[in-house]
């Protein structure tokens, strides 16, 4: 017999049983990827992670993710949920580095007075790529709205990634609240989008100058709606400054997972680089449980 211990934690809240919550479990490098997945399907979390020994002995960990169907290359509340795990079992550690598929991580960790670890903030592995467009009428057959809901105004719909590709789309104010997600619609796009990979999630948002409210759904990975997505808020972030031409650095309040009553709070910066544009994003966590898993 196997037992593993493991932690879960609400991401990107102050409040017990807010936010994204997450379940990192330490050691498993006997596992398999397929007793990893069944253990990720087990916790039924949008990402269970693995924290394993690094490749390069200078990083921290190597971290595999999990959501409920497939391995991710990059998620980022699991990266902020992990670190913060990590610093609680360390109270020395102010700064991480994951390797994870879509590259190397650097978090930095955040402390109250007394030392207790608060939260961290994540650099995505990688500069902002676009990719193709998607038909307006699409991303609202798939969210049972209206063409006309879809702002298109600043960008049409686009596949976005800093590590894990969304596609991304601008709705009105009121067209937000009344998202609901038509499975057979999502599995039609991702039949016409083959090379969208397995995933066609869905990150949509409305704003108000630098304050955002966004939803994300990813019904075909088991995740019918996401109370906060790091790693499509990242590519967020990056996308609306490249609206900006003349502006090198922008800080975003995005709020998500309102109307799942999983308030969630992520703070996102995305800059200009030699490299394209990045992004950083910062969030909070609150400990809830801590327990061990037979793995067999």
């Amino acid at each position: 017999m196997s037992l593993l211990p493991f932690s879960t934690v609400d991401v990107f809240t102050k409040t017990r049983f807010g936010g994204n919550p997450l379940a990192v479990v330490r050691g498993g490098e006997g596992l398999s990827d397929r007793a990893m997945q069944a253990v990720a399907a087990e916790f039924n979390l949008s990402e269970t992670t693995f924290v394993l020994p690094p490749a390069d002995p200078a990083h921290t960990a190597r971290v595999r993710i999990f959501n409920r169907t497939e391995e991710m290359a990059f998620a980022g509340h699991p990266m902020v949920g992990t670190a913060f795990v990590l610093a609680a079992a360390d109270p020395g550690l102010a700064t991480v580095t994951f390797e994870i598929p879509a590259g190397t991580v650097e978090i930095k960790i955040e402390r109250n007075a007394e030392g207790a670890p608060l939260g961290a903030t994540v650099a995505a592995p990688q500069p902002l790529n676009l990719g193709e467009t998607v038909a307006p009428e699409v991303v609202a057959s798939m969210l049972r709205l209206a063409p006309g809901d879809i702002v298109v105004t600043s960008h049409p719909p686009i596949l976005a990634s800093v590590g894990n590709p969304y596609v991304i789309a601008e709705l009105s104010e009121a067209a937000l609240s009344r998202c609901d997600p038509d499975l057979a619609a999502f599995r039609d796009a991702l039949a016409a989008h083959p090379q969208f990979g397995t995933r066609m999630s869905v990150h949509v948002y409305c704003k108000h100058r630098r304050t955002l409210r966004a939803r994300m759904f990813a019904p075909l990975a088991g995740t019918w709606e996401d109370p906060a997505t790091g790693s499509a808020n990242a590519p967020l972030a990056c996308l609306l400054l490249s609206l900006e031409p003349g502006t090198d650095e922008a800080r975003f309040e995005i709020h998500q997972g309102v109307e799942m009553g999983r308030p969630s709070l992520l703070d996102v910066t995305a800059r200009r680089t030699p490299d394209g544009i990045r992004a950083t994003l910062r969030g909070t966590c609150v400990p809830i449980m801590k327990g061990e898993i037979d793995c067999g």
